[in-house]
Formats: C-alpha cells, structure tokens, sequence
C-alpha cells in the first residue's frame, strides 16, 4: 500500500471484551484493512486482520485493549498504512441527551459520555477504554466520538417520553434514547442517492436487523419514532434480547422464580429473543435451516420475530403520513430473504406487494427494489456504519 494514497481514518468500535476496526479511505470508502480483536483478557485472546480479503490472526494472550491496539498499530506500521492515518473516529453508543451530532473528542466530551456510563454500563465504559487508549497511542491525530444516540434526538417529545412521573425524566434522564442511529441514517441517505431525490423530501421506515435489532420512522431525513428505548433492550424481537415485554415482569420473577432483578435483567437481555424461543441459536440462518427440518420451536421462534416485527413497522407509519420506501438492512434484513417475503406479506396492510424474484437476489439489479411495480416500495439497502463513522469525522477535522 503507497503512502502517497488518500488519507485514511481509523474507525473504532470497542465492546467490552472485543475491539473491531477498519481502515477507511475518507475519499472512496473503500476498507483495505479491516479486523477484530476479540476474547481480549482471556487466555485466547486473539488479533485477526484482514488485509485485501486475506487473513492475518496473531495470539495476544491474555491481551487486554491496549494490547490489541499496540499489536494493531504495528501491523499497519508494517503495512505502511500508519503515516496515513489522518483521524480516528470511535462508536460511542450513548450521549444521552448531550450530543446531538458527531463531535470532536475532547476532555469535557470525554466528561460528558462517563456521565452517561449509567445509561449503558455494558458499552459505554468499554468505548471510553476504546478512545483513551487510542488516544495515548494516536496523540498526533484528532479523535471524534460518533454516537448511537445522536440521529434520535430530533424525536419529539410525544414520542420519546414514557408515561411515568415526569420527575424521573427530570431527575433520573428516564426516557427512550434509541439506537442504531449511524446504521438508520446511512441506509436512508444511501436510499435517497439512489433514488435522486432529496432525503429531505422522502419518508422511509429502517429496519436494522442483526443479533440487535431496531426500526425507526425517518421523516424528512429526521428521527421521529423509532424502536429501543432506554436501553437497547425495548422493542423487536433479536438474537439474545426479548424486546417488548410486560414491565410486571420483574416484579412477576421476582416473586414467582426467586430470580433477583440482575438475573432477571440477565435473562432478558441474554438468553432471550430468537435464542430463548427455539432453545437452540441466536442465528436466523441456523434457525431457518432447522425449521425446515422440521424443528418446531425454530419455526416458532421465527414466527414470533416477523409477527412482531411487522406490527412494530406498521405503527411507525403513524408519524410518516406516507412510506415512500421501507429500507431492510443488516445481517438478517440483508440475507434473509423467507424473513423479507414474511413481514411484507403481513403488511399487506399499507399497500406492500413482495417481487418474489427480486427478494431472492434482494433487488440487486434494480437498485435494491423488492417490490412490484403497484406496491409501498420496500428495498434492501446494505448498511456501512465505518463509512458513516469515517465520513461524519472527515467532516470535523
């Protein structure tokens, strides 16, 4: 690789045991290297990177964040891409109500996202040891946070309030944030490009489905409804997470169970959804296969995530008015064809009508169109948070 290409930016996404990164050219788009740390503190632990569609893993025993990062820096030292390293930007899955936009990071940002660990206690410390470490290793560039939150925040007040004392808004912040934010409006800034209208003009609803999944209305290019609430844990059906249930709940396990509420929480967060139903994965592709062999609780599993699924979408056409197009992304939205056809056939409803062929190849040659020509359009749009995280720090630096 020449150091005399385009500059690049270093995207990061830390969790709490893993560290995922790309290299993105901020011209093009285009991630000659991408990779990810994972199992980071455990004997395991291990740096894989991917170099132009080849794989390079290297053992990191017992590595912790730092570790990889260093191990990280080296190999594109080596592959003469670090002198082109020109920003980092860092996923950052909670600002709370502070940031509404991508910002450039500082110490009073980095203030202000621990102020909000509270609100995501499994990610947002695990960020933050993300951002520090890359910036004790990375002083001589800019580093920007690119936050999960940020899209929603132009939500109005009837749709992000929940109707408890409005005390614990004021007090306590007890109020539906939302997520997914960077993948929702990548999808829907890349739909309106290839539709070449203004995104200003159009209403979409975006499914973001994945092991985490969320919907969200976008009318106009803005936020104005969308699935996750406080936590990542409100809303569809996903991989591990229940979604909606009975707050009761709780209090129900609690009493009936003996469960505390830590276990409880874990439960819901953990060993619910797609997993908890059938009793045997979190992956739709697994669970697809199973159902056509005939597993029972597979196909239930299924049944339930686009049954749930499909209501949730039809509610979010109240505050569009009109669906000028619905957008399927990530993991499942992308590849699951027989979970496309599903939800559309339900939503019959709002005037959806499935391209049986064009499903199967997911629109590929009609710019992701995957309904007939009488239909409320539904597209597959293939999401890329890096290229939204990349682009959202050119602009800053």
């Amino acid at each position: 690789m020449n150091k005399s290409m385009s500059k690049n930016i270093l995207v990061i996404n830390c969790g709490s045991s893993s560290l995922k990164f790309s290299v993105v050219n901020s011209q093009s788009g285009d991630q000659p290297i991408t990779g990810l740390a994972e199992r980071l503190g455990d004997q395991e632990a291990l740096l894989t990177i991917k170099e132009d569609g080849k794989k390079h893993p290297i053992e990191i025993p017992h590595g912790n964040h730092s570790t990889a990062l260093k191990a990280l820096l080296t190999q594109l030292e080596a592959l003469n891409v670090l002198d082109t390293i020109k920003a980092v930007g860092h996923r950052v899955v909670h600002g709370g109500e502070n940031f509404t936009t991508s910002t450039v990071i500082t110490e009073n940002v980095l203030d202000t996202i621990e102020a909000c660990n509270h609100l995501a206690p499994l990610h947002n410390p695990a960020n933050l040891i993300g951002i520090k470490e890359s910036q004790k290793l990375l002083s001589h560039v800019p580093h920007v946070a690119v936050f999960d939150t940020a899209f929603h925040q132009t939500m109005p007040e009837s749709a992000y309030l929940y109707p408890v004392p409005y005390e614990l808004y004021e007090e306590h912040g007890v109020r539906r944030y939302g997520f997914h934010g960077t993948s929702h409006r990548y999808v829907s800034m890349a739909l309106a490009e290839s539709l070449n209208k203004p995104l200003s003009e159009l209403n979409f609803i975006s499914a973001h489905l994945g092991n985490g999944c969320s919907a969200t209305a976008i009318k106009q290019g803005k936020s104005v409804d969308t699935t996750m609430g406080l936590t990542p844990l409100e809303g569809l059906v996903m991989g591990t997470r229940s979604g909606d249930v009975d707050p009761s709940l709780h209090h129900f396990l609690c009493n009936q169970a003996n469960m505390t509420i830590d276990e409880v929480n874990n439960v819901l967060n953990k060993k619910s959804g797609l997993l908890g139903l059938s009793g045997i994965s979190n992956d739709m592709r697994t669970l697809e296969e199973a159902s056509q062999s005939g597993n029972q609780r597979a196909k239930l599993a299924i049944e339930v995530f686009c049954y749930r699924l499909a209501k949730q979408l039809a509610a979010l056409a109240v505050p569009l008015g009109r669906i000028d197009g619905l957008i399927f992304t990530g993991g499942i939205g992308e590849n699951a064809t027989n979970i496309r056809e599903n939800v559309l056939q339900q939503l019959s409803v709002l005037g959806f009508n499935v391209d049986i062929d064009q499903n199967k190849t997911a629109g590929k040659n009609q710019n992701g169109l995957i309904t007939q020509p009488n239909s409320t359009p539904a597209y597959v749009v293939s999401t890329d948070e890096e290229w939204m995280i990349a682009k959202d720090t050119e602009a800053l630096i």
